[in-house]
C-alpha cells in the first residue's frame, strides 16, 4: 500500500472513530496518519533529521521550531497520554489535529520535490 493510501485510511478510521465515540482509537489512527506522512516527507529529504514510530515524530515535531506553533501544539495535544489528559494539553479532536499535521506535511514535502 503506498503511504498516501495509508494516511488516508488512517485518516478515514480516526474519523470513523472519533465519530462513534471511540476516543483511543481515533487517537490511534490519528497517530499513524501522522506517522505515514511523516515518513513520507523525510523520505523525500536529502538527509533524514529524525526516524522513529508515531510517538516519536510527535514529540519531534512538538520541538522543531521550523514548524508553526499551531502544529507543534496539535503534535502536543496527540501526544499526551490519557492519563494526563486533565493536566495537560489534550485533543478532543485527533482527526482534525492530524489532518492539520498531514496537509503541512504533504505541503512542504511537495515544495522540497526536485524539479
Amino acid at each position: 500500500m503506498m503511504p498516501a493510501e495509508r494516511i488516508t485510511q488512517e485518516l478515514a478510521a480516526a474519523q470513523a472513530a472519533q465519530q462513534d465515540g471511540n476516543d483511543g482509537k481515533a487517537r490511534v489512527c490519528a497517530r499513524r496518519a501522522v506517522a505515514y506522512a511523516t515518513e513520507a516527507w523525510l523520505a523525500r529529504l536529502p538527509v533524514p533529521r529524525w526516524q522513529g514510530d508515531a510517538m516519536v515524530h510527535l514529540r519531534q515535531i512538538q520541538r522543531d521550531l521550523s514548524f508553526p506553533l499551531s502544529l507543534r501544539k496539535a503534535a502536543e495535544r496527540l501526544s499526551t497520554s490519557v492519563t494526563r489528559q486533565h493536566t495537560a494539553p489534550f485533543t478532543v479532536a485527533p482527526y482534525a489535529d492530524a489532518k492539520l499535521l498531514v496537509t503541512y506535511l504533504y505541503s512542504i514535502a511537495l515544495d522540497n520535490e526536485p524539479q
